[in-house]
């Protein structure tokens, strides 16, 4: 009688940290179309969703102040595109030290 009175409490406490919850709801932002176009700044907003593009990664949110969740890369767009800028955007200052570069070809083609 004495073991049982030891082992019941010992299970009840053993039962009790085993307790199902249900998990959160999980909500993923619409993906991205399959081109997007940033003016000055890196965020993108459709259907509701903030979307801001950092370091080849991408994040959403409600709200442009976060919080910012990690988006899936199967929602990622396959390319991305700047205003403003010419071709893949690596050119931003628009060619103004064309001379300088030593790849230009500004030497008419000598050698």
């Amino acid at each position: 009688m004495s073991k049982m009175r030891m082992v019941l409490p010992l299970v009840v406490l053993l039962l009790g940290g085993c307790v199902v919850t249900p998990a959160d709801r999980v909500v993923v932002a619409p993906a991205l179309p399959v081109v997007v176009e940033f003016g000055a700044e890196p965020y993108y907003y459709q259907q509701g969703y903030y979307y801001y593009y950092d370091n080849h990664y991408w994040r959403y949110s409600h709200s442009r102040s976060g919080p910012w969740l990690d988006l899936p890369r199967s929602h990622y767009p396959k390319e991305i595109r700047y205003r403003g800028r010419g071709g893949d955007g690596r050119d931003r200052d628009g060619d103004r030290d064309r001379y300088k570069d030593r790849d230009h070809d500004h030497d008419g083609g000598y050698r």
